[in-house]
């Protein structure tokens, strides 16, 4: 009785042993009952599950990096290979600034250095976003005024938010061989419809413009414009009476093919055909007019107008003058030709083009 007694316990020892191996390695068992399992086993064994615990070690690496980005201004920034961050974010001038309406000097300054192509860099852009939006809100503010202006000199120009009408810095370069990203001045278009309508260029180095016409017209106003030509309308009549007035001729010069690097007279826009259009006799009297694609008219002013105080006063002398064009174009592009309209009137040459051959 004492032997069997003594190999019983045996082997059910060993199999208790057995059995707990494969069940404690098994993933249902694991599933099912993981804490249980675990206590049955050897101490060994309940030790190698705790050694996943020198994972905590991770947070020392993100201290580390956050100390490095902490070193760097602006640590979002996406460097090309080779490129580091050679300065801090540059802050807006504290002085230099100008009342609402008016453009400041710390304005042309920045515009001066984005015709750096160095500077003209998204990196470089980056770092003096401050200054930007402070050169912006006071773009803004003068857009406003240059609004009020207009909308008292020309009713027909709709008092529309300066978001709407101010053009964007950031240029699109997915069809240029330039790559810079920004534009190298402030713009911005004001018109009652489509591209008829006054523009203004702000860019130093005494190259701000102010400008009025039609730049690109559809083909069927352009043919309507061209038809009121060649039948002499009185709205054609009306075009010529324009262009010939001393105050026309004053701002702009006597109108004329657009010449390169000309200071005031535009016509033409550099955009004409080299020959006559189809149908049209070359030596019309009206063929310099015939042959322009797009009709406008600018004026440039230097930067020391630009930052006058009364530089709103200057711009309003000048649409004066481009209102009654800018209407006309209007008329000649919109209204319908009256095929009955006297073709036989006497012929006035005083408004009549220059004909360059």
């Amino acid at each position: 009785m004492p032997a069997t007694r003594k190999v019983v316990p045996r082997k059910r020892a060993q199999l208790s042993d057995e059995d707990s191996e494969p069940e404690s390695l098994h993933s249902d068992a694991l599933d099912d009952l993981p804490p249980k399992k675990r206590t049955h086993s050897s101490n060994s064994k309940s030790s190698s599950p705790s050694k996943p615990k020198p994972k905590r070690k991770k947070p020392k690496a993100k201290k580390d990096d956050v100390k490095d980005e902490e070193d760097v201004d602006d640590s979002d920034l996406k460097l090309k290979e080779g490129q580091q961050v050679v300065g801090r974010v540059v802050q807006a001038p504290k002085t230099g600034w100008v009342p609402p309406g008016q453009v400041s000097q710390n304005t042309l300054d920045f515009l001066v250095q984005l015709k750096d192509p160095a500077c003209n860099d998204r990196e470089w852009f980056k770092l003096r976003e401050p200054v930007y939006r402070r050169i912006e809100k006071e773009f803004k503010e003068f857009v406003e005024a240059f609004t009020d202006m207009l909308t008292d000199v020309d009713s027909q120009i709709p008092p529309l938010p300066p978001k709407d009408v101010i053009h964007r810095i950031y240029r699109d370069i997915r069809f240029s061989n330039d790559k810079t990203p920004y534009k190298k001045g402030l713009s911005a278009s004001f018109s009652r419809s489509g591209r008829k309508g006054i523009f203004a260029f702000f860019k130093p180095g005494d190259e701000s413009v102010i400008a009025a016409g039609a730049w690109c017209p559809a083909k069927n106003e352009l043919a309507t414009l061209r038809n009121h030509l060649l039948r002499s309308t009185p709205a054609a009549k009306t075009l010529h009476t324009i262009l010939s007035s001393k105050a026309f001729t004053t701002h702009f010069g006597p109108p004329r093919p657009h010449p390169h690097g000309d200071r005031q007279s535009v016509f033409g826009h550099e955009d004409e055909l080299k020959v006559a259009p189809k149908g049209v006799d070359k030596n019309h009297e009206d063929i310099a007019l015939l042959k322009c694609r797009s009709l406008a008219v600018s004026y440039r002013f230097t930067d020391a107008q630009v930052v006058a105080s009364d530089f709103i006063d200057t711009l309003r002398g000048v649409a004066d003058v481009m209102k009654p064009f800018v209407h006309c174009l209007n008329d000649l592009m919109t209204l319908p030709v009256d095929d009955n309209s006297d073709e036989e009137d006497e012929e006035d040459d005083t408004g009549s083009p220059e004909e360059d051959g």
